[in-house]
């Protein structure tokens, strides 16, 4: 069954693909390993993300639910990302920080838009990816992230 969380979970990774045979293609950050991959994603509720502390105390615009939150795994990155599943391309501007506790943790969430996306918020695991010797190792690494 296709959901609103699996399209816009499917156009997250069909983006980002695109960026990496066009924008990224051939730059010497990108690790050829690695493949991009959204991981991991799970949808967010609105209960949920205030009683884990998700959500900014004045949460408006892109930290409000519906939004799901997973991995994006790049040959140039690897991010926890929250995403809207409904597209708003008037959010939050791009390069906005809000920290969102996470796990138990105090992460960092920048917003970003892409023309073929619109907005989502990315917290940074892992730039460059060179570290990673093969996908599954990454990937691996990404589902531990997820799991803490």
């Amino acid at each position: 069954m296709t959901t609103p969380m699996h399209l816009r979970v499917a156009v997250l990774q069909a983006v980002f693909s695109e960026i990496a045979t066009t924008r990224m293609a051939g730059l010497p950050l990108c690790n050829p390993a690695l493949p991009v991959e959204a991981l991991g994603f799970e949808p967010v509720r609105h209960a949920d993300a205030l009683a884990s502390g998700l959500l900014p105390e004045q949460a408006h615009g892109l930290w409000q639910p519906p939004a799901a939150i997973g991995v994006l795994l790049t040959p140039w990155f690897m991010n926890l990302v929250w995403l809207p599943l409904q597209r708003d391309d008037a959010l939050q501007p791009p390069g906005h920080a809000t920290a969102l506790l996470l796990g138990g943790h105090r992460l960092q969430f920048i917003t970003a838009h892409e023309p073929a996306l619109g907005s989502f918020g990315a917290c940074s695991l892992f730039s460059p990816m060179q570290d990673f010797s093969d996908a599954a190792t990454a990937r691996d690494t990404a589902l531990a992230v997820l799991e803490a």
